[in-house]
């Protein structure tokens, strides 16, 4: 009879957890000989387990067929809508499987913004589809039942646009953060599946990058890595035509629907006057200082973390990024803390090693001179003003080149990038049918079509295919 007792007690526990447990509650799902002690919501995991850029993960999405027909439609109305719809989300990886019932799903680019299935005005189809490669973002707490996955509350899954090689923006932001740029989003990659739900079967979609979201999670995420002291200031994307030289107020503020500033504000957005005060601010009172001038650097050391400006401009330009603040007043974001000390943010990395355009040879182009030094890009040509900044700047590209560290230099760089290669190659072909085999060769619309990243000599071009690795190193400034 006891016996009989104790399990009758244990069946009744039983009984009432279950009855107690939520529907729309998160599960996880741990592969046998793993750790059921881990929080059911993400393993314990944090941000670099997730973005482990040597280990390739798997993310599927779900969307039910009404929802994923609301997300065609949204594209036809407007093409670049921020619009989510409701999704869940699973994702594998080191033999642990995490699921999601509640996410958010939208389109992400700007040139690059695509319908993912067939035309306009078409609707789902089961069968035969015309799928295409598109940038998403997924949000893990758009609704109220989400919470953050592995300490983050959003990441980006790009295709590799016009990069044959699948590695660009990948090697960018892990260059970026192996020489201390900790401003510099996280990167791997992933497997990307897309079900809609009532589909015979789920449209693999290839390999992506993954790519750590810029917004209040990012910030929250330095602060707790004691990078910045406070998460609650002002965050900017910052786009075409923001120069940080002439602050015309018409161009700061929220983007709408209507309205694209080059100054987006996507923090604490009811507090709009005073983040632009603060921007303008910045600004305005750097530009009567002296070039080269006591005053000008004790500015700017109590108003900007310096040496993480000058970090990010030497791999910026090692990477051959033209399309960037320096050249193209373009694709960075800016953190303000409350204490108003800027913070710059790399973004937007796929135009690099060798896709050039603008005219410019991005292997030969002088590092000391990448745009220019006496324009409206009033940050860089202050900065640069102050000697020991230039010399310090000079000095971070002589480290990333250095053959005894593992960073920009040739072997180095081409070792990791055929790692990666390695990696994938087994899982790029997929049922979009584009993008399907690699090939070592830069944009096909760029002006250097002659540069590789894994084989070609030092010669930028001038005598045939050309290493761009070797190449930018052959050509730092003396």
């Amino acid at each position: 009879m006891p016996n009989r007792l104790i399990i009758l007690f244990f069946v009744v526990l039983l009984a009432v957890s279950c009855s107690d447990s939520d529907p729309m509650r998160d599960t996880v799902y741990i592969a046998p000989g793993g750790n059921g002690d881990k929080d059911p919501k993400d393993g314990g995991h944090d941000e670099n387990w997730l973005f482990d850029i040597e280990d390739l993960s798997q993310i599927t999405i779900t969307v039910t067929r009404d929802n994923w027909n609301t997300f065609l439609n949204n594209y036809d109305a407007d093409p670049h809508n921020d619009i989510y719809v409701p999704a869940s989300f699973d994702f594998d990886k080191d033999g642990e499987h995490y699921h999601r019932d509640s996410v958010g799903l939208r389109l992400k680019g700007n040139t690059s913004r695509r319908r993912p299935e067939g035309n306009p005005g078409e609707q789902h189809q089961s069968s035969n589809t015309d799928w295409h490669h598109c940038h998403y973002g997924i949000r893990f707490n758009e609704y109220p039942s989400g919470s953050k996955f592995c300490k983050t509350d959003r990441i980006i899954l790009k295709w590799f646009k016009d990069d044959a090689t699948y590695c660009r923006e990948v090697y960018c932001y892990d260059l970026f953060r192996r020489f201390g740029v900790w401003t510099a989003p996280r990167v791997c990659y992933t497997r990307l599946t897309l079900n809609i739900e009532g589909d015979d079967k789920p449209a693999y979609l290839g390999v992506y990058a993954m790519i750590e979201g810029i917004n209040s999670g990012y910030i929250k995420t330095r602060r707790r890595e004691q990078h910045i002291p406070d998460s609650t200031g002002y965050l900017w994307k910052c786009t075409w035509g923001a120069d940080l030289s002439i602050m015309d107020p018409n161009t700061i503020g929220i983007e709408t629907s209507d309205f694209h500033p080059c100054y987006d504000l996507k923090t604490n957005k009811e507090r709009l006057a005073e983040a632009k005060t603060q921007l303008i601010n910045f600004i305005k009172e750097m530009t009567p200082l002296p070039s080269g001038s006591q005053q000008l650097k004790q500015y700017l050391e109590q108003r900007m973390d310096v040496d993480l400006f000058l970090k990010a401009l030497a791999v910026n330009c090692m990477v051959g990024s033209w399309d960037d603040y320096w050249i193209n007043h373009n694709n960075y974001y800016c953190y303000f803390d409350p204490n108003g000390k800027f913070y710059f943010i790399p973004y937007d990395l796929d135009n690099t090693l060798g896709t050039s355009s603008m005219d410019i040879n991005s292997g030969t182009q002088d590092l000391m001179n990448w745009g220019s030094r006496n324009g409206d890009r009033m940050l860089v040509r202050k900065v640069l003003s102050i000697p020991e900044y230039e010399y310090r700047y000079k000095t971070y590209l002589y480290d990333l080149a250095d053959s005894e560290k593992d960073l920009f230099a040739p072997e180095h760089s081409m070792s990791r990038i055929m790692n990666w290669q390695t990696m994938i190659v087994p899982y790029i072909d997929n049922d979009t049918h584009e993008d399907t085999e690699l090939r070592d060769e830069p944009a096909s619309w760029g002006n250097c079509g002659f540069y590789r990243l894994l084989s070609g000599n030092d010669k930028g071009g001038s005598n045939g295919p050309a290493n761009f690795f070797k190449t930018r190193v052959a050509n730092l400034p003396k």
